[in-house]
């Protein structure tokens, strides 16, 4: 191949604007061992890229694949939503509660106040009647 156009592709290279086929180009001249002296530079990158990609690993890859126990997770869930209804339905009794007790307190207190006046009206009745037994002095 043409050293001007090897010179070409490494300028794209470098550019990164080389295709596949092209980098391919690059790799089969520099591994080749016929390498200019201005791009002996070159030569070792390209080597060390092609020792790199055979290097296989030997020691096996342990993954953690601990997984989390959510059964226990939905369980608290579980009883975290029972407990809060639980003590919202209370809270919701207790105000029912003190509204009842509340409303009873007035119509209590309105009872009370109807039955303060029949006694004011039949107290006055006894004046009248005392006041008539007086008149007529009647046994």
């Amino acid at each position: 191949m043409e050293l001007s156009k090897i010179e070409q592709l490494l300028e794209k290279y470098q550019n990164a604007e080389t295709t596949l086929q092209e980098e391919a180009t690059l790799k089969n001249y520099f591994l080749s061992g016929d390498v200019a002296s201005h791009l002996q530079e070159f030569e070792s990158m390209f080597s060390y890229f092609a020792i790199s990609k055979a290097e296989k690993s030997v020691k096996p890859i342990q993954l953690n694949t601990k997984k989390k126990n959510w059964k226990w997770m939905s369980v608290a869930a579980s009883i975290a939503l029972l407990f809060s209804v639980y003590v919202g339905n209370n809270y919701v009794q207790e105000q029912r509660t003190k509204a009842q007790y509340a409303e009873v307190m007035s119509t209590l207190k309105l009872l009370s106040s109807n039955l303060n006046k029949g006694n004011e009206a039949v107290a006055s009745l006894y004046t009248y009647e005392d006041a008539v037994k007086k008149m007529f002095k009647t046994k």
